[in-house]
């Protein structure tokens, strides 16, 4: 299968392929889909009294295709749903050449193409649902493990592991809603035959078989459905590729050494490095990091297949061959890995505590900083009081707290009991709870 794979110009790597999402684009796949495309189409031509009822009924009974034969004929008719049809046709027997009638190539590849589309998304929409659930669960588990927020990657001031979880939910339920409707606009049928005017088919065709199919009858169609669509959708992974990287590359920040605040789960057995014993590496999130650029990778060749040279060209489809299966079978791998991950993540909120008295109190500067204003200062002369004491602690290590008691400046305005209030943890987690109904939408 996997020759078959490589010979049709898919590039799916077993390694990072599921077989729910690669049997998608498998051979028999798209056959099956391209016959029940000509058989729904003869069910109406058979409405509409265009072919006998008889000859639809059979082409259903007897319809079938061998994919090695197809292949044989294609070598010959270098045209591979002529090799298709060809086929068919020789289960069929004299009723075949009612199939396709008034029919196009395109009207069969764009359609077959927005159904394993459609497909491709349901299960992608999965992934995402069975993250968001996990994500979910462990944003309410550290829900009040107090940890240090980061800008610039400097110690900014705290947060919660639960709040920075909390945001990645957020994000990939953007990401749902955005795929769903991504494959609501990529999911048409397209059944007007050449140049799109329906002269040789007539319009219920189309709207026989989009209704068959669970797909939408194309608006209007020039021979090939509008590439927009599919720039609009391949640009959706592109999308949810870039939040898989930017929550592994949170990961793979918190496992580094001298942080160690969150780590991928080691198994019993599992090897970091072959010199090194000690290694415990963040292959995963690092992979997923790859697998995401891969991913995007894809939206650029997505885009510029949507200038076809007037009513149809072939240049964007050998593109869609390739990215149509790499892009959602490499999403569809690192969405269930990024799941799995989160799943087993081992957190450690001691050295998260650890963490946040690494700079000596400086990350309660800001309310120090709005107290000497609360009390009179103007603020640029209370940020360079602020700024002063800092200082002598970024460059002598010494207590920030103890500083400002000791400043005259300070004291003059901040008695010393609430000096000490100024540096309590609860106050940077007073909102958690809001925050997290805003984004679980809880009561």
């Amino acid at each position: 299968m996997l020759l078959q794979l490589v010979i049709l110009g898919i590039k799916m790597i077993p390694r990072y392929s599921r077989k729910e999402m690669t049997q998608i684009w498998e051979p028999e796949n798209k056959y099956k889909i391209w016959f029940e495309i000509e058989a729904h189409a003869c069910d109406a031509l058979a409405k509409l009294g265009v072919i006998p009822e008889e000859a639809a009924k059979e082409i259903w009974e007897k319809g079938n295709f061998d994919v090695d034969k197809i292949d044989e004929i294609e070598k010959v008719t270098k045209h591979d749903v002529i090799a298709f049809l060809t086929n068919l046709a020789e289960y069929i027997g004299p009723n075949s050449r009612f199939v396709h009638q008034g029919m196009t190539s395109s009207d069969v590849l764009d359609t077959c193409l927005s159904v394993q589309l459609n497909q491709a998304a349901d299960l992608l929409i999965k992934d995402l649902e069975e993250l968001l659930q996990v994500l979910e669960a462990k944003a309410k588990e550290h829900k009040y493990t107090v940890c240090m927020g980061r800008s610039h990657g400097i110690h900014a001031e705290p947060i919660t592991f639960g709040l920075k979880i909390a945001s990645f939910y957020a994000e990939f339920a953007r990401n749902l809603d955005r795929l769903k409707l991504a494959k609501k606009d990529v999911a048409t049928c397209a059944i007007s035959g050449a140049v799109g005017t329906f002269a040789n088919i007539d319009p219920f065709v189309q709207e026989y078989v989009a209704e068959k199919l669970d797909l939408t009858s194309e608006p209007i169609s020039t021979q090939v459905i509008p590439r927009d669509r599919h720039a609009n959708f391949f640009a959706t992974l592109g999308v949810v590729a870039s939040s898989i990287e930017r929550l592994s590359v949170e990961v793979r920040h918190l496992q580094r050494t001298e942080m160690l605040e969150a780590e991928e789960f080691f198994s019993k057995g599992q090897k970091g490095s072959s010199a090194m014993p000690h290694k415990r590496n963040p292959i995963l999130s690092e992979n997923l990091t790859g697998l995401a650029r891969i991913v995007r990778g894809y939206v650029v060749p997505a885009m510029e297949n949507v200038a076809l040279w007037h009513e149809r060209d072939i240049s964007h489809s050998s593109v869609e061959r390739m990215i149509g299966p790499d892009a959602t079978v490499t999403l569809d791998f690192a969405l269930v890995r990024l799941t799995k991950m989160m799943k087993e993540l081992v957190v450690y909120p001691e050295n998260m505590e650890k963490n946040l008295n690494l700079l000596n109190g400086l990350i309660f500067s800001q309310r120090v900083l709005l107290e000497l204003t609360q009390a009179g200062i103007s603020r640029e002369d209370a940020y360079s009081i602020v700024q002063r004491n800092a200082m002598k602690v970024w460059q002598e290590r010494k207590d920030f707290k103890q500083l400002l008691q000791q400043d005259s400046e300070v004291t003059e305005k901040i008695s010393e009991s609430k000096i000490e209030e100024l540096f309590d943890l609860d106050y940077h987690t007073k909102n958690i709870d809001k925050i997290f109904a805003n984004v679980f939408n809880q009561n």
